[in-house]
């Protein structure tokens, strides 16, 4: 009976949670029409956002597309020659089922040791005696499948209080059921500075130049002015291959590639499919059984002219005092699906991981960090922990109003 009625406690939690978004909305939307906020520009047709003219926007998109050679820099180990590569559904910058390999152990202490060299291992190498592979002993060993990068720019102009105020408001609600985690990160370009981690499966950048500086090194093996040293092969020096003298990325292409990203649209619903009334039904069961406690639906950037980034960058107009439709919190959470790898976070981060945005949901067929979820309803009974009780109330739905919820989820 005490089982039963923890479990009911939980599940009238999550609802209460529930309803107290729906009186957020409205007052979000009262706020909106009285502060004039704009909806955010939204599209899958490789247009700007405005942030900059077209003609800049498609150079940027250009060096997104470009091929890195040997001759370039690339690697000696990596895992892409191209940005795209990973980011091309539908558009440029968009996600992909391209996964990527994570890998460690535990120490006496429990607490995580990346692999030499890098929790990453890397699936490419310019020669073969300096191919990665998983270690005997990195036990714990992770795949991850590319997020779109799409929107990416709002994201990046969310004010910290805002993430910090939506955390704040899940516990309060709820003790010990739904608890978004937000950890401050370094940003590369602000040496000192940190910030509300938004970006990757582990909220492991704030910045989109950080982000991007990162994905140079350690995807396509091109060193930056923030990161210009080389990476290892499994904590061996790779410097008998290295023919490209460091810093490789001397026209700074991260600033584009960045650029690029700050000026991509959202990806945009299917506005048919969600003025059915299944969709729309779908959309109060959504709200109803939990799912927009972590993946929330609107949120409102900070004003033009904030500065972010430890100074480094001030929001634009086009991107400022936009609301926006992330379905995320950009938080981590215990789900029961966490995998184990560490990364800008402390050790309490291990088995957490981002509420990943579901905008774009309908331009996706594999789902969860893992990709190993093939159907919307294969990844809504995976979340346990903190999600648990949301994922009974799921179970609980009839037929009908799964399905009402799955064509709601396609609309995204």
């Amino acid at each position: 009976k005490e089982r039963v009625a923890t479990h009911g406690s939980k599940i009238l939690s999550v609802f209460l949670i529930a309803c107290s978004l729906v009186v957020l909305a409205d007052m979000l939307n009262k706020q909106v029409r009285s502060q004039g906020y704009q909806e955010s520009l939204t599209g899958f047709d490789n247009q700007s956002n405005g942030m900059v003219e077209q003609v800049t926007f498609s150079q940027d998109r250009e060096l997104l597309e470009k091929r890195d050679t040997i001759e370039d820099g690339l690697g000696p180990v990596y895992n892409a020659q191209s940005c795209v590569e990973c980011h091309q559904n539908v558009v440029a910058g968009g996600g992909s089922q391209i996964l990527v390999v994570r890998a460690g152990h535990r120490d006496n202490n429990g607490n995580f040791v990346e692999s030499p060299g890098g929790s990453l291992i890397n699936d490419r190498a310019i020669d073969p005696s300096i191919q990665e592979y998983v270690l005997p002993g990195e036990n714990i060993q992770s795949q991850r499948i590319s997020l779109s990068t799409l929107g990416d720019g709002y994201v990046e102009a969310i004010d910290d209080q805002t993430l910090l105020g939506i955390a704040a408001r899940q516990p309060a609600q709820s003790k010990g059921a739904i608890n978004g985690q937000a950890i401050l990160v370094p940003i590369l370009e602000s040496p000192g500075a940190t910030r509300v981690g938004r970006f990757g499966w582990k909220s492991q950048h704030a910045s989109l130049l950080s982000f991007t500086a990162d994905a140079y090194l350690n995807e396509v093996g091109i060193t930056s002015r923030l990161l210009p040293d080389e990476n290892s092969s499994l904590g061996r020096s790779v410097a008998a291959f290295d023919k490209v003298a460091d810093i490789e990325d001397s026209d700074n292409d991260i600033d584009n590639i960045a650029r690029f990203m700050r000026a991509t649209k959202a990806p945009s619903p299917d506005s048919t499919l969600a003025q059915t009334a299944d969709a729309r039904q779908g959309g109060q069961i959504f709200n109803q059984i939990g799912c927009a406690v972590c993946h929330v639906p609107n949120i409102v950037t900070a004003a033009p002219g904030v500065a972010t980034n430890g100074g480094t960058y001030i929001v634009p107009a086009a991107l400022g005092n936009k609301i926006i439709h992330p379905y995320s919190d950009f938080l981590l959470h215990s789900v029961g699906t966490g995998d184990g790898i560490v990364q800008n976070g402390g050790p309490e981060t291990a088995n957490k991981m981002r509420t990943p945005p579901l905008w774009g949901f309908r331009t996706r067929n594999r789902f969860m960090h893992d990709g190993q979820s093939f159907t919307p309803e294969e990844a809504i009974r995976r979340h346990r922990g903190e999600a648990e009780a949301v994922t009974d109330r799921f179970n609980q739905l009839g037929n009908r109003q799964s399905s009402q919820l799955i064509s709601y989820l396609r609309s995204l």
